[in-house]
C-alpha cells in the first residue's frame, strides 16, 4: 500500500493515543517503551511490509516479530488500524477471557506472528522462519523489533552469529534504542555502546538513524535484502515516552500508568482531545 509521510505521522499520533488509553484502562505498565517504538511499527506496516490483512496467514507474507513483547499495545493498536481485526477487539486487552494478553501470544489475533516477552527470542524465531522460506519458498522477509536492553541477552548474539554464517539476508533487526531499561540507563547497566559497531563485528550490515523519522525508517527497511548477502541491523535512536512531553525520557513510565487527568493531558498533546 502507498501511504504518505503525513498520513503516517497522523497514524502514529492516533496509535500513541490508543496506547495511552489502553494503559490507563487496564492499569498496565511499559507505556514508555510502547510509545518509543510507534514510528518504527507504523513505518513497517504502512510503508514496507508485504502483507494482506484480509489474508493474514498467506505463506508468502513478510513476517514482523515484536520481540520486545512488553510493547504489545503498540502492535495490537497498529494491527487494528491496519485492518487485521475490528478496533472493538482492543477493548478485550488484558481482560479475563479476552484475546489480547499483556504480552503477545502466537495467533491470539490475526497478525501476531510469535509469543514474545521473554527477551531474546524474537531474532532466533525470525531466523527459523527465514530459513524455512529459503528451503520451501517463497522467500519472504522477516523483520524483528528489539529493545536496546534486549541486546544484553546472549541468545541475541548467538542468533546474530548464525545469521551471518548462513548469509540470511532476508532478515532485519530494528533496535529501539531509547537508552533505558527497567532499572536504569542501558549503557550504564551494560556496555552496549558503540552498538552499531558490535553488529558489524558480528557480520551484519548496519546503519543508524532517528527512530522517529518515518521516511528514513521506510528507506532503511525497504533495503531488505540490501544486496550485501548479509542480514541488516538498524539502530534506531528513539525517545522513551515519545509524543507526550511529561513522559519523554522519564523512566518512571516504565511502570507507571496514567491517571484520568494524565490521559486527557496526553490526548491534548497528541491533538486528539
Amino acid at each position: 500500500m502507498t501511504t504518505s509521510s503525513a498520513e503516517m505521522r497522523t497514524l502514529a499520533r492516533e496509535i500513541r493515543g490508543q496506547v495511552v488509553q489502553m494503559s490507563h484502562a487496564r492499569k498496565t505498565a511499559h507505556l514508555g517503551s510502547s510509545l518509543s517504538c510507534v514510528d518504527i511499527v507504523v513505518a513497517a506496516y504502512w510503508g514496507v511490509l508485504r502483507v494482506d490483512p484480509q489474508n493474514p496467514w498467506d505463506p508468502g507474507r513478510d513476517r514482523f516479530i515484536l520481540s520486545k513483547g512488553h510493547a504489545a499495545t503498540t502492535l495490537y493498536a497498529a494491527l487494528a488500524r491496519r485492518g487485521y481485526y475490528d478496533a472493538s477487539v482492543l477493548e478485550s486487552y488484558n481482560r479475563d477471557g479476552g484475546h489480547l494478553a499483556e504480552h503477545p501470544c502466537w495467533r491470539c489475533v490475526p497478525g501476531v506472528e510469535a509469543s514474545t516477552g521473554s527477551l531474546g527470542h524474537g531474532l532466533p524465531l525470525a531466523l527459523g522462519m527465514a530459513l524455512a522460506g529459503r528451503i520451501q519458498g517463497p522467500r519472504y522477509r522477516c523483520f524483528v523489533l528489539q529493545s536496546d536492553g534486549e541486546c544484553e541477552e546472549g541468545a541475541v548474539w548467538e542468533a546474530a552469529l548464525f545469521a551471518a554464517a548462513q548469509k540470511i539476508d532476508n532478515v532485519a533487526v530494528i533496535i529501539d534504542y531509547n537508552k533505558w531499561q527497567a532499572t536504569g540507563r542501558s549503557n550504564e547497566v551494560m556496555a552496549l555502546a558503540p552498538l552499531i559497531d558490535k553488529w558489524r563485528a558480528f557480520g551484519w550490515s548496519a546503519c543508524e538513524l532517528d527512530g522517529h523519522d518515518l521516511p528514513a525508517l521506510v528507506t532503511a527497511l525497504e533495503k531488505v535484502p540490501d544486496g550485501s548477502g548479509k542480514p541488516l541491523a538498524i539502530v534506531a535512536h528513539t525517545v522513551k515516552g515519545k509524543g507526550v512531553s511529561f513522559m519523554e525520557d522519564d523512566n518512571n513510565w516504565h511502570y507507571r500508568t496514567p491517571s484520568a487527568d494524565e490521559l486527557q493531558a496526553a490526548r491534548r498533546e497528541l491533538g486528539l482531545a
